[in-house]
């Protein structure tokens, strides 16, 4: 894979995420390599339709293909896929620690947090990676 900032390449990783039919054949890939027909097989487009996500998918880093004779196979990088989860991650941690102190406080409203009580201030989160 080409080096290039990391938002790029969540830039590219969500993008190729963003259509069904590339996550399909991710989702695929997750099981194991495969050829190019194969992986076609469940979907009512063309080849050259294919073709053109596993370009998307390949340019993202997510894909790696190879040709053995006459047959192309494809396998899963999944490199992209760990940024995407570790720059996700942060907004999990936010989300949760959020919706904790939203649940707290719709169990106790009468102690409504406040941010000079340690106990019920919400929880500080660093910021984003």
């Amino acid at each position: 894979m080409v080096k290039c900032s990391a938002d790029k390449v969540l830039d590219r990783t969500f993008a190729a995420l963003a259509d069904p039919t590339r996550r399909a054949i991710l989702r695929r890939l997750a099981q194991g390599e495969t050829t190019v027909s194969e992986l076609a097989g469940p979907f009512a487009v063309s080849l050259p339709a294919i073709s053109k996500h596993l370009r998307v998918l390949e340019r993202a880093g997510l894909l790696q293909r190879y040709k053995d004779g006459r047959v192309r196979y494809c396998r899963l990088a999944p490199a992209p896929l760990r940024l995407a989860d570790g720059w996700l991650e942060y907004y999990r941690h936010f989300w949760g620690g959020q919706l904790d102190a939203l649940a707290e406080y719709l169990e106790n409203p009468d102690s409504a947090a406040s941010p000079d009580n340690p106990e019920t201030a919400p929880p500080e989160s660093p910021g984003p990676p």
